[in-house]
């Protein structure tokens, strides 16, 4: 008995289409954007001149606020990176009741309102409880004042920027293997040997990422200073309080000639972050 003939099976000619119409709209609106950020910088470019920047350099308090925003800048930095990585380790590896209320509070201070934040900081120093306050105890005990002083700048820094290098830095501990380290405690190491031996060498390209992006944002930091520090020239201007001190006054070449210094050290920044990305690529 013969087998019924089997249908050979359809071909479907596709016509091949251009992918001009799909590439040039995604170009299009993603590219209006790029467009935007870089008329920006030309605007600013244009407006000013090398003279206007030198003349802004070669003020005594612009010299101030550049010499105390490095000053500030890195110390936030530092101590956000002290304080993110035993807290980006306990949020990536352990699991302990109210962990999620920690991780929400960690969270905070990166959707509160800069002003409110600037506000809150104040409040707390100045909160009386049966007439004590935080900051009267510190001036009377330690001789530190604390608000409209340097040190209210590095805080005011450090609330934001901790929380960036915190989330940073947990990405970095959640990418590595744990297993390495249950092999080092199961070879003898306690657990603060097996971190330290193997777990934190891996995590130092994650460590000076979170370094890099808290000092890039302690950089543009400006609402919880101008409320917390003030805007004092010579003892709590920074970079970004003088652009409004600069506009408050009406000299607004100077403000763009310290703008433009603020986006060129915001740019060796990024430089930075993506050399280290390469770096730490596979």
């Amino acid at each position: 008995m013969s087998n019924p003939p089997q249908s050979e099976p359809s071909t479907r000619t596709f016509r091949h289409r251009s992918d001009f119409p799909f590439l040039a709209a995604m170009w299009g609106l993603g590219g209006s954007y790029v467009l935007l950020v870089l008329l920006l910088i030309i605007a600013d470019a244009v407006r000013t001149s090398p003279r206007h920047l030198g003349e802004a350099l070669l003020k005594p308090e612009i010299q101030a606020a550049v010499l105390l925003t490095l000053k500030t800048c890195t110390l936030s930095a530092i101590l956000s990176l002290w304080v993110a990585l035993p807290l980006a380790y306990l949020l990536s590896r352990q699991h302990f009741p109210g962990r999620f209320l920690i991780d929400i509070l960690v969270d905070i201070p990166l959707v509160l309102p800069p002003l409110v934040l600037g506000l809150s900081l104040l409040m707390l120093f100045h909160l009386s409880l049966d007439g004590w306050k935080l900051e009267s105890w510190l001036r009377a005990s330690f001789e530190f004042p604390v608000t409209y002083h340097v040190p209210s700048i590095v805080l005011a820094q450090f609330v934001v920027t901790a929380s960036f290098a915190i989330r940073t830095l947990r990405v970095t501990f959640d990418r590595i293997d744990p297993r390495a380290e249950d092999v080092a405690r199961t070879l003898g190491c306690s657990r603060g040997q097996a971190f330290f031996r193997v777990c934190l060498p891996q995590a130092v390209p994650g460590m000076l990422t979170a370094f890099t992006i808290a000092w890039a944002r302690a950089l543009g930091e400006f609402g919880p200073i101008l409320v917390f520090s003030g805007t004092t020239p010579f003892r709590t201007e920074v970079l970004s309080t003088a652009i409004y001190l600069e506009l408050g006054i009406g000299h607004l070449e100077s403000a763009i000639a310290i703008s433009l210094l603020m986006i060129a050290l915001a740019v060796l920044v990024l430089v930075i972050l993506r050399c280290l990305g390469d770096w730490t690529a596979p």
